[in-house]
């Protein structure tokens, strides 16, 4: 019965050193006897502030139109791609002046619209950007009058067949989307000057500058309209973008920006000159750039 008993204590025994060794292992890391879990990985963020490539695509401003001279494209102004340093393009800002000549292309259009970006976006797409830069609006609301100005409706359409266009080709290229610019701010700063208004007689975005001199009813309402369709734009814009997790819109800090007579080119009154297209650029880069997208 002895020898029995003494084995059979020391088969306890064992058992319960086993045991304690089992919660010594779990307690090691945590106290209370639960694992501390291991830190996961930080995922990838989706987001590269220096893309190694760009391309833009959109209207005259991205031209540089009239901001060398009258009546013409000048591109190497642009302030998506251009190499003029006094507007230190976001091309150069991200690239360098090397990069930007080799590895940035410019395919927008003086005066396209929303209407032409799925075609501009399938060339761009040729090149197999990291970037592609889209500012697009203006001239679906400078029209001959309110009432031709592109609808919200087909105007959404239009901007998402370009990113679908964009994505079926390039999957994961960035695209960074400019607001429209607030065309009512460009007749409060161009009226002033009797040059302008002389070129605006011309033909320039009439729906909005059009008898700038007159401050009726009829006119008051009819800039109000074209206003208000530039918002209704850029909630698009907005909205749009926000689907896209590689889709960044600038927040409306194009819009908001409060710009005067020296960012204005000198031969229209409309177009951005050297110092706008810089601000553009400025805007641009810190979107770009920025850890966290603007809501």
């Amino acid at each position: 019965m002895r020898n029995r008993s003494h084995r059979w204590r020391a088969v306890l025994a064992a058992a319960a050193a086993a045991a304690l060794l089992g919660t010594a292992a779990c307690d090691s890391s945590a106290p209370g006897g639960t694992t501390k879990p291991r830190p996961s990985a930080k995922p990838t963020p989706v987001w590269d502030r220096s893309p190694d490539s760009m391309a833009a695509v959109g209207d005259s401003i991205t031209r540089g139109f009239d901001a060398c001279s009258v009546l013409s494209d000048c591109p190497e102004v642009s302030w998506a791609t251009g190499s003029d340093p006094r507007v230190d393009s976001l091309a150069v800002r991200l690239l360098g002046t090397t990069g930007a000549a080799e590895r940035s292309w410019n395919y927008a259009v003086t005066g396209a619209r929303m209407a032409d970006l799925p075609g501009q976006m399938a060339e761009a797409a040729t090149r197999g950007p990291e970037l592609v830069t889209v500012m697009a609006g203006a001239n679906d609301a400078c029209r001959s009058s309110a009432s031709a100005m592109t609808s919200v409706a087909d105007f959404r359409a239009e901007f998402q067949d370009a990113l679908d266009t964009l994505r079926r080709a390039l999957p994961k290229t960035q695209v960074y989307v400019s607001s429209v610019p607030d065309l009512k701010r460009l007749w409060s700063e161009g009226r002033g000057s009797a040059l302008g208004k002389q070129v605006w007689k011309l033909g320039i975005c009439p729906s909005m500058l059009g008898d700038a001199d007159s401050l009726n009813a009829a006119a008051t309402l009819r800039r109000g309209q074209v206003l208000d369709r530039v918002k209704a734009y850029n909630q698009v814009l907005r909205e749009v973008c926000a689907k896209d997790r590689r889709c960044r819109f600038d927040g409306n800090a194009v819009f908001d920006y409060r710009f005067g007579a020296d960012q204005l080119s000198h031969w229209d009154w409309f177009h951005p000159s050297r110092d706008g297209q810089a601000r553009l650029a400025e805007i641009a880069y810190r979107t770009v750039t920025a850890r966290e997208p603007v809501t």
